[in-house]
């Protein structure tokens, strides 16, 4: 028997929370083939098998948090040997997943539980599909309960849902009467499904009569609230952020940056048939003023009394996904140009929307960004340092503003909220103030960094 264990997909990852089985007991895999599909605070990953073998026992439920090193299943090990009806098994399943497509938006019948929307787990009560997937759902305007998945466990594919929106066009499937009166069941702890209301009837207030002392029925109002789940990527990321409040005192920094000069080369470089995004000029900035202020760039380790000043500037640059905040990170900013680091962190932005980051992708940060000026709104902040970490620079909404010059003149300038959170066991509020004056002035005066590039 083969233990298939939690091990460690991320840098120091300590836990995972379990999304879903891939396999039942009984299934026969081949070595590689996923297994279990956890999120940590990062990431969602699988877990492979570690040779083929039969599943004999799922040990945990979706949903828990456990600990590297725990045991998720046990496997009959068959790694050796002829084993053609599980092969035989194996060709089936492939020849099924190539059935036609119709067969991709079939609706299961279970009228003694209540319709149960396909593509949705009865036994876990979600929707299996991947962030991406979700994404291709939205944008093609395509209710995802209505799909039955193709996939492992019955999980929905980015296929299943361009073949469902195709057959829908053709008129082939009706959504909003497949959608209107189905029910989810909502397994309880004890095992047993309830059925959930519809929306309609979970959002609405009901009156239920009540009884007084003189006989007579008062209304009573009973509140449904609406609930979301509270596990996954935001559990993961709770847990970091907790853990970096108490563990960091951090100290806030605010500035405002001048950005005239960079809007004007930006417009040069695009007539010039280039384009460089503002974020990029910010992180090429931020690594010019690390190698002057390493003190930013560095991890305390309190165990040998050290600040450890790193040279390399691997920059993680926060994006917001559906399933909650994830960092890219961009490896030795120190060594690449402009336009390398734009062309970069947009693919690793794309990676991070589309959810196919690897490990590698988000290891390694030393220091962080976050550029919420896009979003709108945002005039300053007090961002959470990402642990272990020394700081965190976020650039917030820019707005035209008059100002007065050096000249004494009034003049309108494109002016921009900065807020630098630090760790003050490692630097003070000086230094802080030194490392964004370094930053502005490289901002402000925008061709002063091709002599750092020289």
């Amino acid at each position: 028997m083969v233990e298939v264990k939690l091990h460690d997909i991320g840098e120091g990852m300590t836990e995972a929370d379990i999304n879903c089985y891939l396999v039942k007991p009984g299934d026969f895999v081949k070595a590689d083939d996923p297994l279990v599909e956890v999120q940590t605070d990062k990431m969602t990953a699988e877990i492979p098998a570690p040779r083929s073998g039969v599943i004999k026992e799922l040990l945990l439920s979706p949903g828990q948090t456990v600990q590297v090193g725990t045991t998720l299943l046990i496997m009959e090990d068959r790694s050796g040997g002829d084993h053609s009806a599980e092969l035989q098994k194996v060709n089936d399943m492939v020849k099924k997943e190539f059935q036609p497509a119709e067969t991709a938006v079939a609706v299961l019948d279970r009228p003694a539980q209540g319709k149960v929307p396909v593509g949705v787990s009865a036994r876990l009560g979600q929707i299996l599909a991947s962030p991406y997937t979700r994404k291709v759902a939205r944008e093609n305007g395509v209710n995802i309960m209505e799909i039955k998945g193709t996939g492992p466990a019955g999980r929905i594919t980015e296929e299943d849902v361009l073949a469902f929106a195709k057959l829908r066009e053709a008129g082939v499937a009706n959504i909003s009467e497949a959608g209107s009166e189905q029910q989810v069941p909502n397994v309880s702890k004890a095992g047993s499904e309830n059925l959930v209301p519809k929306v309609s009837e979970a959002s609405s207030e009901l009156q239920a009569p009540k009884v007084s002392e003189s006989g007579s029925e008062e209304q009573h109002t009973v509140v449904h609230k609406d609930t979301m789940p509270f596990r996954g990527r935001r559990k993961q990321i709770a847990k970091k952020m907790v853990q970096s409040m108490y563990t960091i005192p951090h100290c806030t920094h605010f500035e405002e940056i001048d950005v005239s000069e960079l809007i004007a080369l930006r417009g040069e470089i695009k007539e010039a048939g280039n384009s460089i995004s503002a974020t990029a000029f910010f992180i090429k900035a931020l690594s010019i003023g690390l190698k002057e202020f390493p003190v930013f760039n560095a991890k305390l380790d309190e165990e040998n009394e050290s600040i450890q000043l790193l040279r390399e500037h691997h920059v993680g640059i926060a994006v917001d996904t559906p399933d909650g905040l994830i960092v890219p990170v961009i490896r030795n900013v120190e060594k690449k140009n402009l336009k390398q680091i734009h062309n970069e962190m947009k693919r690793l932005t794309k990676l991070a929307l589309d959810d196919k980051l690897t490990v590698k992708d988000i290891s390694g940060g030393t220091f962080t960004i976050s550029n919420v000026g896009p979003l709108g709104g945002s005039i300053g902040a007090t961002p959470i340092i990402q642990h272990p970490q020394t700081a965190l620079v976020s650039f917030h909404k820019t707005k035209k503003r008059p100002v007065v010059t050096d000249q004494d003149e009034i003049a309108i300038r494109s002016i921009m909220n900065l807020s630098m959170a630090f760790d003050h066991r490692v630097a003070d509020g000086a230094t802080a103030v030194a490392f964004t004056n370094r930053f502005a002035q490289l901002i402000e005066n925008p061709k002063l960094m091709l002599l750092e590039l020289m």
